[in-house]
């Protein structure tokens, strides 16, 4: 028996679109690389761990990205293949800092001190940051010593950003920055000034601080001393 064109047509979109839905949620979520990003913010954005990361995308030890290049943000696919080599172009390079060996005494059993003098008990944010009201400008601090890894006002919903690597599996994040008083790349001790306390969404003078160890957020409570 012989069908209509028209409705072998509709029968043929129909496997089409069948197909289509069967292999839409395979692979990994893509991302294109933006000016203001690094790795380090890329995976914060994404709650990933950075070395996950890189090694999905065969990205050096170097860990340098490129602006339009195309990453892959799970296991189990792949980066597009480069159709030319890349052309070293100065808008085209992000903030990426060069990594340089940390020293050990900022791993997780090492003191740390609170971001910034804080009124009031720290208020839980959920996700597993904290946020610590004071006053306009006041100075907020490295609470370990580590590398400044990102710079930048590029992570909706934090404002001025400052991420900070303690050890391989150890990041700390200082949001809402009126200023930022250091740069990518720089190495910072313990209680260093970094900043200065800037306002939230809703007006009022606060910082958000958060740790994350192998890319998830952890309670920062138990890592900071008891002394303001």
């Amino acid at each position: 028996m012989r069908f209509p064109r028209s409705i072998c047509a509709v029968g043929l979109c129909c496997l089409v679109l069948a197909a289509c839905a069967e292999t839409a949620g395979e692979g990994p979520e893509r991302y294109v690389v933006r000016p203001e990003d690094t790795l380090y913010s890329i995976a914060w954005r994404h709650d990933l761990d950075f070395r996950d990361l890189a090694r999905w995308n065969h990205i050096g030890a170097d860990f340098r990205i490129r602006v339009g290049q195309v990453l892959v943000l799970g296991p189990g696919g792949a980066p597009p293949p480069e159709s030319s080599p890349p052309q070293p172009r100065t808008q085209d390079t992000p903030r990426v800092s060069q990594p340089r060996p940390l020293a050990e005494p900022a791993a997780i059993g090492a003191k740390w001190v609170w971001p910034t003098d804080h009124t009031g008990a720290p208020r839980r944010v959920p996700g597993g940051g904290i946020l610590l009201s004071g006053r306009l400008g006041q100075d907020v601090r490295a609470a370990c010593a580590g590398r400044v890894v990102y710079t930048g006002s590029g992570l909706r919903g934090y404002g001025n950003l400052i991420i900070i690597k303690h050890a391989d599996n150890l990041l700390s994040a200082y949001a809402h920055n009126r200023e930022m008083l250091v740069h990518d790349g720089q190495e910072v001790a313990m209680g260093q000034v970094i900043a200065h306390m800037g306002e939230s969404t809703q007006q009022s003078p606060i910082l958000y601080f958060e740790i994350r160890q192998n890319g998830k957020p952890i309670d920062p409570l138990p890592f900071l001393s008891k002394i303001k």
